[in-house]
């Protein structure tokens, strides 16, 4: 039986408390945050979490994330904060950092996937922590999509996947970081980047003197430790594919996979979908004007607007999904600093297919 979903639209005082009531009573309750939409629910109440997977159509050994309105609310979790997990919440708290720490006994296993230690993240968005705080609970929230597609970022996008499957959602707009947050594991004045996002490792050495990668960012046999990670996610409904590379030798690799694909033998009609940078625009524009095959295109920006890109990702995905696009070909951007995040989820979207165009400019 469809459950109903009530959209809070007008987020004042009583609809903040009444928001939290629900989390605190077992009900899911989509959240706003800085990076995407939560899909929340009491991180002490083992049955509310069950629901957050029946709800995703996640398997329910994948690790969730606990929110909190400030570091106080860390204390009972935990067993111990340690020094540099403390550095760490000083440094970026609120903000789109996850940090790994030893569980305390009153976090569930099922908030932890089984595993002895919790992932723990106070989110710089106004609202979500009134919610958070009216809720007087630790809320475990993935991001509120059917599992394996693009991250809401938006409560419209919400609402089309969640709807009858959860009681609320708090509707605050469109997110301003449109990607999740970055996961650390915490060592001796050092930190392991489990899941790459807003938090730059750039932004992370400021803080800790080493800064490493886990290693299944870059070996796909092996098992990822991070929330989040295990599973396919972020996938289109259109076949995807990534260019890296000059915007002229880009537009031309994009051009000419246009006209492979448009010679083969296709089941449906095409459209094609572009997510793409102002210069790769500028070189596609001609040919574009006078294609024969329907298109949508979002430009984000120029080539260096990773903040642009990372804003756009996950809505043009959705919105490509909405027009039925059969093809997307996105303007990927250099692994480094916020781009390591985008072309981790990128290369997701992908399949990892990643076209790395090189020659003349």
């Amino acid at each position: 039986m469809a459950i109903e979903t009530k959209v809070y639209k007008h987020l004042e005082d009583s609809a903040i408390a009444e928001l939290g009531a629900r989390l605190r009573d077992g009900q899911l309750v989509a959240i706003p945050t800085e990076t995407v939409y939560g899909l929340g629910a009491n991180g002490f109440d083992e049955e509310a979490m069950s629901r957050i997977y029946e709800a995703k159509g996640r398997p329910s050994d994948n690790p969730l994330i606990l929110h909190v309105p400030d570091q106080e609310a860390v204390k009972p979790l935990v067993t111990a904060i340690p020094l540099t997990a403390q550095k760490l919440m000083d440094a970026f708290w609120p903000g789109p950092l996850t940090i790994i720490m030893p569980k305390s006994d009153k976090v569930p296993m099922r908030a932890t996937g089984g595993l002895d230690s919790v992932a723990i993240r106070c989110p710089a968005h106004d609202i979500c922590r009134a919610i958070l705080k009216a809720a007087g609970v630790p809320v475990a929230a993935p991001s509120a999509n059917i599992s394996g597609r693009p991250s809401p970022t938006t409560a419209d996008a919400v609402l089309h996947d969640m709807k009858g499957r959860i009681e609320a959602i708090a509707d605050a707009g469109p997110c301003d970081v449109g990607v999740e947050s970055t996961i650390v594991e915490c060592g001796d004045d050092s930190v392991t980047i489990l899941r790459p996002g807003g938090i730059t490792d750039a932004m992370l050495k400021r803080v800790v003197s080493t800064v490493n990668y886990d290693e299944a960012l870059s070996a796909p046999d092996v098992a990822p430790k991070a929330p989040g990670m295990k599973y396919k996610h972020y996938s289109p409904d259109g076949d995807m594919t990534t260019y890296v590379g000059a915007p002229r030798l880009v537009s031309q690799a994009m051009i000419d996979a246009m006209e492979a694909i448009k010679a083969e033998p296709h089941d449906k009609p095409l459209r094609f979908g572009f997510l793409m940078s102002d210069e790769v625009a500028q070189f596609l524009d001609i040919y574009l004007s006078s294609s024969d095959v329907p298109f949508e295109y979002v430009i984000y920006g120029n080539a260096a607007d990773y903040r642009g890109l990372a804003h756009n990702l996950y809505s043009s995905l959705l919105a490509f999904n909405k027009a039925g696009v059969t093809h997307i070909f996105a303007t990927g951007v250099p692994m480094q600093g916020l781009g390591r995040a985008i072309m981790n989820r990128m290369a997701k979207a992908s399949a990892q297919k990643i076209v790395r165009v090189t020659g003349k400019p």
